[in-house]
């Protein structure tokens, strides 16, 4: 089971964006190895946090499964919430049989730099505007992106294996792919955040750094940034041009329709709407409805209005379809799970911070997508999130009860 386990999160990561939904192969085969625990009934001992975590994951999915009913949205509105609840049996069968880390590492860095190449070669050798994949492009961008900060949240791991300088500059090889499919892909919204990750980074690593190598690190860092702006066929000096003049011609009432435009209407009219029915919102048919009847007012552009579904921004489309609500179940399963890893990312073994870091990026990394973009309503938001946060929480427990005195 522990090989089965370990190629289950091979793959979670390894085909997650070069393979038409590659991210769920992975998950399906964890939630269909947890069968096991029904025959077997392995010893778990569960503790506090673990209630925790699936507490929070059953809570977000009951609150998404009560917005599909009393909205008639049918199972159509229940698909999406409840592979949260089925990611609770993955979590439990990763603690039961956990997977070789080196599995874990390596699928993060061989889908990061797949991810990587690929948007490459689309966007150098075939011309294309923005790289994507499998998925819409805003999705394969952040993905790619949150991939290659987890090969780095690894690092800490590669530094005490046999192999360290091989394993070293696999996953850095994996991290500049991931970095360089989000950059190809033109996906703004995961470049913002950048600060943040770095500073979890710092967190986890940086006081056992030599001034030296923190100089020599940050010096990367500035050029790195300025030769991918400066150099035009990366993209993304056009992308950071044109979101300041969206915001430009927004401002002037030259054009409302632009993707910075878009947004700021789609936010306009939501939070209208959030006003109205702050304690449970209007659910997801609801919302389309009143933002169309908002666009025939003129309070909103009509375009605008018809065509998006969704608010462009976690945390106002899960306020303004599932109220205060729904507001507090997407920030409980942000803030939860950072906070219990949080709590080892100064811890001595190396493999435990290593799991630590990378469980604080997740939800680090989506709080920064979900600022302009609503991952949670589509199916690869959902699953990479759900499967990861499981997959690092039990490979994180398993790790934490290895050491002595535990």
């Amino acid at each position: 089971m522990q090989y089965y386990t370990s190629l289950a999160v091979f793959l979670l990561g390894a085909i997650a964006l070069v393979v038409s939904s590659g991210y769920s192969l992975g998950a399906a085969l964890l939630l269909l190895g947890s069968i096991v625990l029904l025959v077997k009934r392995p010893t778990l001992r569960l503790q506090r946090q673990d209630a925790l975590i699936m507490a929070v994951l059953i809570f977000y999915a009951a609150v998404g499964v009560l917005e599909a009913w009393w909205d008639g949205q049918g199972m159509r509105g229940v698909d999406k919430p409840i592979r949260f609840v089925l990611a609770v049996p993955a979590m439990l069968l990763i603690m039961a049989y956990p997977p070789r880390l080196a599995w874990m590492w390596s699928g993060l860095a061989v889908g990061a730099i797949g991810a990587g190449s690929w948007a490459g070669w689309q966007k150098l050798v075939e011309g294309a505007g923005r790289a994507t994949g499998y998925t819409y492009v805003i999705q394969f961008g952040n993905i790619s992106m949150l991939m290659g900060i987890l090969c780095l949240a690894g690092l800490g791991w590669a530094v005490i294996q046999p192999r360290a300088r091989i394993w070293l500059a696999f996953l850095l090889l994996g991290a500049m792919g991931g970095i360089l499919g989000s950059l190809f892909s033109g996906s703004r919204g995961g470049w913002v955040g950048i600060p943040f990750i770095l500073l979890v980074l710092y967190r986890g690593y940086g006081r056992d750094l030599p001034n030296k190598f923190k100089v020599g690190a940050i010096a990367v860092v500035l050029v790195g940034a300025g030769s991918v702006y400066a150099v035009p066929q990366t993209g993304v000096q056009h992308r950071v041009h044109m979101a300041f003049s969206d915001v430009s011609s927004y401002l002037s009432g030259e054009s409302q329709t632009s993707s910075v435009g878009a947004r700021f209407e789609m936010w306009k009219g939501a939070l209208h709407l959030i006003q109205e029915k702050p304690l449970v919102g209007w659910g997801s048919d609801g919302y389309h409805e009143a933002m169309l009847e908002l666009g025939e007012e003129g309070m909103v552009n009509r375009y605008v209005a018809k065509r998006y579904d969704h608010a462009h921004n976690e945390f106002i489309d899960a306020t303004v379809k599932r109220g205060v609500v729904g507001l507090m179940a997407l920030l409980a399963i942000y803030l939860v799970p950072m906070t219990l890893f949080a709590r080892q990312l100064q811890a001595a073994n190396l493999e435990v911070r290593a799991l630590a870091v990378a469980g604080v990026l997740l939800p680090v990394a989506y709080i920064d997508f979900g600022l302009t973009q609503t991952l949670m309503v589509h199916n690869s938001g959902v699953m990479v999130y759900a499967f990861w946060l499981v997959v690092l929480w039990g490979g994180f427990r398993v790790c934490e009860r290895r050491q002595p005195g535990r």
